[in-house]
């Protein structure tokens, strides 16, 4: 029996590919699991119909991307820290420091798309960005050290 799978289903296939399959299989497991349909020649034209819908929405999701990491790249993040004596940092710069600085500054990037080690020192530091579709963006992370109030005085 011919099916349109409705959902990626282990050891059968992907999303909307049409397979042949046991009708046993078929009837009491894939039809009342709502992860298939019968391929008939309306459901055929439906998946066709559903398949532009799809390749649509993923060329949108990959021009979001695009103008996400291009408006990502090269931009700057600066880090004030205190530091001791040898200015050595108190605390290093992580990738969940930099995911909320910049969910500061109205960007939604997650933790695991930031590749890179704790920051441990002062300077500038280039870090990756790994974006949906093999994309990535490089920003620059600066840290500079607190002014000491007290060598004012």
């Amino acid at each position: 029996m011919k099916v349109i799978l409705l959902k990626d289903v282990e050891k059968i296939g992907k999303k909307f590919e049409v397979k042949e399959v046991k009708e046993g299989y078929a009837m009491n497991f894939l039809f009342p699991q709502n992860l298939a349909k019968q391929a008939s020649k309306e459901a055929l034209i439906w998946l066709e119909t559903q398949k532009e819908i799809e390749e649509k929405k993923a060329e949108e999701g990959l021009k979001e991307t695009e103008e996400l990491a291009s408006s990502m790249d090269g931009r700057e993040l600066i880090f004030d820290v205190k530091v001791g004596d040898k200015d050595q940092l108190f605390e290093s710069i992580t990738a969940q420091k930099i995911t909320e600085k910049l969910k500061e500054e109205g960007m939604d990037i997650k933790k695991g798309q930031i590749e890179m080690d704790p920051i441990k020192d002062l300077g500038e530091f280039p870090v990756k960005i790994k974006f949906e579709h093999n994309l990535e963006a490089e920003i620059k992370v600066i840290v500079n050290k607190i002014a000491d109030e007290e060598s004012n005085a």
